[in-house]
């Protein structure tokens, strides 16, 4: 049997249960628009925080956080904005934008991952 390939799904089950046990609290998963998608929209006691889910598999360098480009900041960034205009009820919290960098080896996809978990991975752009 061909082993099935892993969602993206898969992964941001695994970021969002990790988060929730350190007490963040589910808002939205996958909100996108046309600007771009945020994995996990979650609130962290007053904060509301965007995350981004980033899965590498282990032998490739670095980690997940530095796959995110200016572009694909500036996208979050846009998507975050729209979300807080369609949400007026969040808007004047305080925002943090989030990386949850996930390693694994095809083998051991439940068993044998680590999961960084990088706060205020980038500052928004003013504006």
């Amino acid at each position: 049997g061909v082993k099935p390939t892993v969602t993206g799904k898969h992964w941001e089950d695994i970021a969002e249960s990790f988060l929730k046990k350190r007490g963040l609290r589910s808002l939205k998963r996958n909100f996108h628009c046309r600007f771009g998608e945020i994995d996990l929209i979650m609130r962290d006691g007053p904060i509301l925080v965007f995350i981004e889910v980033r899965y590498r598999r282990r032998s490739q360098l670095g980690d997940g956080a530095a796959s995110i480009d200016s572009r694909k900041k500036g996208r979050i960034e846009k998507t975050a904005a729209f979300f807080l205009a369609g949400h007026p009820q969040h808007a004047a919290r305080a925002c943090r934008f989030d990386v949850i960098s996930i390693g694994a080896t095809d083998q051991d996809l439940n068993k044998n991952i680590d999961i960084g978990w990088i706060r205020d991975a980038f500052q928004a752009q003013p504006g």
